[in-house]
C-alpha cells in the first residue's frame, strides 16, 4: 500500500489509543480527587496533567489545578492540541485520508464516534456530566477497535493499525509508572510507606489493571508484584511484555507479505529479546526510571523505522 495510506492507518489508531489513555487517566484522578480534601485534590489533578504530559501547555493558560480547569483542558481545550476531542478529530480526518483502505464498518464506527463525541464535548463539562464523558471515551474507541477486528483483512493494513495501536499503548504504559510513580513521589523516603502504596494503587487504576492484579495476587498490593505484572506479565494486554509481542509479531506479518525483513523488524527483535531476558530483579538492579527511559527510547526508535521503512513521507 501507498506510505501515505500506512502513515493515515498508523496514527489514526495511534491518536484512537491515545484519547482512551487520556480517558482512563481521568477516570483515576477524578476517583482519587472525590476522596481527597481540596488541596490534596489539586495536587491530585497536578498528577494528572504531569502524567498526560501536558504541564506546559496548561499552566500557560492556568495558575490552579481546579479539577473542572484540568478535565476541561484534556477532554476539549481547543488550544490543547492532545485533547481528546483533537485526537478525536484527528481518527477521523486520518481514517478520511484512507477511506478506501478501511471497510464501511469501520469507517461508519470512526464517523459516528467523531460525531457523538464532538457533539459531547462542544460545552464545558461538569463534574456531574464528567463519568459520563469519560466512559463514552472509552465505550466508542472499543466499538472502533471492535469494528477493525471484526471486518478488517489480516493484510498490511490491519498490522499498520495494530502496530500504531500497540506503539502508543507500550509509550503510555512506560510513562504513567514513570512519572505517577518518579516524579510524583515526593521523596525517596516514602518509598515502602502508605503514600508509596496508594502511588502503585494508582498506576493500576490509571491501566485498568486494578482487578486483573488483584485476581492474580489475591488482592494483595506489593511494589514489587505490581511493577513485574505492569511490565513483564505476557497476558496483561497493557503490559509492556505484551506490547512488544504484538508489535514484533505484526511486524513479522508486515516482512511476510512484503517479501523482506526491514531495519523496524531488526530494532524491533533486539528491543524484545532484551525485555525478554530480564526478570524484574534485573529491573529493579537497573533501576526503573532508567529501565523504563531506555525502554521508551526504544520504542520511539521502533516507531521511527517502521515510518522509515514503509516510506509514510512519501
Amino acid at each position: 500500500m501507498l506510505g501515505r495510506s500506512a502513515n493515515a492507518i498508523f496514527w489514526m489508531f495511534r491518536y484512537l489509543e491515545r484519547a482512551e489513555n487520556l480517558a482512563r487517566l481521568l477516570d483515576t484522578g477524578f476517583r482519587m480527587a472525590l476522596t481527597r480534601d481540596h488541596l490534596t485534590a489539586e495536587e491530585e489533578w497536578r498528577s494528572v496533567i504531569e502524567t498526560a504530559g501536558m504541564r506546559h501547555g496548561y499552566a500557560a493558560q492556568n495558575g490552579t489545578y481546579a479539577g473542572i480547569q484540568v478535565w476541561n483542558y484534556i477532554l476539549r481545550d481547543r488550544d490543547n492540541p492532545n485533547s481528546i476531542r483533537s485526537l478525536i478529530g484527528a481518527v477521523r480526518s486520518n481514517a478520511r485520508s484512507a477511506r478506501n483502505s478501511i471497510t464501511t464498518e469501520l469507517w461508519e464506527a470512526v464517523n459516528e464516534s467523531y460525531l457523538q463525541l464532538n457533539d459531547l464535548l462542544a460545552r464545558p463539562v461538569t463534574q456531574s456530566g464528567l463519568a459520563d464523558a469519560i466512559n463514552t471515551v472509552k465505550r466508542e474507541s472499543t466499538l472502533v477497535r471492535g469494528a477493525m477486528d471484526g471486518s478488517m483483512l489480516r493484510n498490511d493494513i490491519y498490522n499498520f493499525a495494530r502496530i500504531g495501536s500497540f506503539v502508543e499503548r507500550a509509550d503510555n504504559t512506560a510513562r504513567i509508572i514513570d512519572v505517577k510513580y518518579y516524579v510524583l513521589l515526593p521523596s525517596l523516603s516514602y518509598v515502602g510507606s502508605s503514600l508509596d502504596n496508594v502511588q502503585w494503587e494508582t498506576i493500576l487504576r490509571s491501566l485498568g489493571a486494578e482487578r486483573a492484579y488483584r485476581w492474580l495476587n489475591a488482592g494483595q498490593l506489593d511494589a514489587r508484584g505490581i511493577a513485574n505484572f505492569l511490565i513483564l506479565d505476557g497476558q496483561f494486554p497493557r503490559s509492556l511484555r505484551f506490547c512488544y509481542a504484538k508489535i514484533r509479531s505484526n511486524l513479522h506479518n508486515l516482512a511476510l507479505q512484503y517479501g523482506e525483513k526491514l531495519s523496524s523488524n531488526e530494532a524491533m527483535r533486539k528491543a524484545d529479546l532484551n525485555l525478554q531476558d530480564k526478570d524484574i530483579d534485573a529491573v529493579l538492579e537497573q533501576g526503573l526510571h532508567e529501565f523504563l527511559s531506555d525502554f521508551i527510547a526504544d520504542t520511539h526508535d521502533i516507531a521511527t523505522a517502521v515510518e522509515t521503512d514503509y516510506r509514510f513521507t512519501d
